[in-house]
């Protein structure tokens, strides 16, 4: 009888009553192919793999990541707390020990979500890793987290959300953003001046293959995550990086993806995007758990799976490897680099225009960061969109030092409730989200 190295939990969630449309690529039928081979192949009968049943996140839960607006069952189906429940009930499994490893099987997908949600962009509406995450941390006191984002689409909510967060590692590796939605994740994006180099990002060239994914991820990824030594790591699984993929350019296969596990070795992966949904989705999703559970995937291979057919040229080959050299040398000139960006004016402000493509709106934000040495800093958020609504949104990080938390308040209990249309305050220092009265 076949055994699992690794205790292995996994969470089903099709989502069957929330689609974009019936023939959208994000739809229920993304995991059902996937269902059905995980059955097939006996996958539950293997000693020491078992499937988990979601519980849906609280508002809570919701509420300490994002500022959702007007609020957040505007933004939210119930599909998408069962999504983000997946990931957190693989979360808990893992910190209490009951599994070694887990994978959430789940959609909607969610790392395309930032802090601030008017509407859903990239298919996604709220960010199910970063909720997992900060539950954790509060439910069972982690603090170093990495966040490995695989997804062909640079996973640029989850950036946002962790922009100045010192202790989340966030390494996306994805097609380049000149080529594809949403359009960003290049090396220079390296995070707030509080957490210079904790954001990274490894943009890959069309048509890369299996063997320029796994030396990104051998050579670059790991040395990295070596050194930061993070309490866990999350895989942010995106599966649109195969072959046969219908809305991406690149050429990795179910091989690549079990490889790539088995290298990067994380505590906790969560389906992301992926729309091959028949010639790829069922054998990435196998490979993946045979990794984690640590039993042999040789021979899951698809149909037409030729390595010569996909094998990426050699320019594609350079390039990555010159990519790899940039990203190491931001790791290790961090400090450096911090301050370089000190000596400019005012870097603790930054604004932004942000397009939420799936529902149309269009957002602008003017966004303030408290520069601190001592914590994350109290971050200050004022956001307008197409929609009518003008913001104000108050971030106070978990280890706010006395200083932050005062600075965060002040922003929070000042603010003219004429010039804005919502006041809101996440303080995590207290767990607690607030919303003040506005005229």
């Amino acid at each position: 009888m076949i055994k699992a190295k690794h205790k292995t939990g996994l969470v089903f969630f099709p989502a069957f009553d929330w689609a974009i449309s019936p023939t959208h690529p994000e739809r229920e039928e993304r995991l059902l192919y996937t269902q059905d081979q995980i059955f097939e192949e006996g996958i539950f009968d293997v000693e020491g793999i078992s499937e988990l049943k979601p519980d849906p996140v609280t508002l809570k839960d919701v509420q300490r990541v994002h500022f959702c607006i007007p609020d957040v069952w505007s933004v939210t189906t119930e599909s998408h707390f069962i999504s983000a429940g997946g990931a957190k009930t693989i979360g808990m499994a893992v910190l209490d020990k009951d599994i070694e490893r887990g994978f959430a099987l789940v959609r909607p997908p969610g790392h395309h979500a930032n802090r601030v949600v008017h509407g859903a962009r990239g298919f996604c509406n709220i960010n199910i890793e970063a909720i997992m995450i900060e539950y954790l941390r509060e439910a069972y006191n982690i603090e170093k987290v990495a966040i490995v984002d695989t997804d062909c689409h640079h996973g640029d909510g989850t950036q946002d959300i962790y922009w100045h967060d010192p202790d989340t590692l966030f390494i996306s590796i994805h097609q380049d953003g000149r080529t594809l939605y949403p359009g960003s994740g290049f090396p220079n994006e390296l995070g707030g001046p509080n957490a210079v180099g904790k954001t990274l990002n490894i943009p890959l060239p069309p048509h890369t293959s299996e063997e320029g994914f796994l030396y990104a991820v051998q050579h670059v990824i790991m040395p990295i995550l070596d050194d930061f030594r993070p309490d866990i790591i999350v895989n942010s699984a995106g599966q649109d990086n195969h072959y046969t993929d219908p809305i991406t350019n690149m050429n990795f296969s179910a091989q690549g993806y079990a490889q790539l596990t088995s290298i990067l070795k994380p505590d906790i992966a969560v389906l992301e995007g992926g729309y091959s949904i028949e010639g790829a989705l069922p054998y990435v999703n196998l490979g993946i758990v045979l990794a984690l559970a640590g039993i042999d995937y040789t021979h899951v291979k698809e149909p037409d799976y030729d390595p010569d057919r996909i094998r990426q040229a050699p320019a594609v080959t350079d390039a990555i490897e010159k990519i790899g050299e940039t990203v190491l040398a931001i790791w290790q000139q961090r400090e450096h680099i911090k301050h370089q960006l000190m000596e400019k004016t005012d870097p603790g402000r930054r604004s932004r225009k942000i397009f939420y493509d799936t529902d149309g709106i269009q957002e602008s934000q003017k966004e303030q960061i408290q520069i601190c040495s001592d914590c994350a800093g109290a971050l200050r958020i004022d956001s307008t969109s197409s929609r009518g609504m003008h913001i104000l949104a108050v971030h106070i990080p978990r280890n706010a030092c006395n200083a932050c938390r005062q600075t965060g308040h002040t922003w929070y209990e000042t603010a003219d409730a004429n010039d804005f249309d919502i006041i809101l305050l996440q303080d995590r220092t207290e767990d607690k989200y607030l919303q003040k009265k506005v005229n």
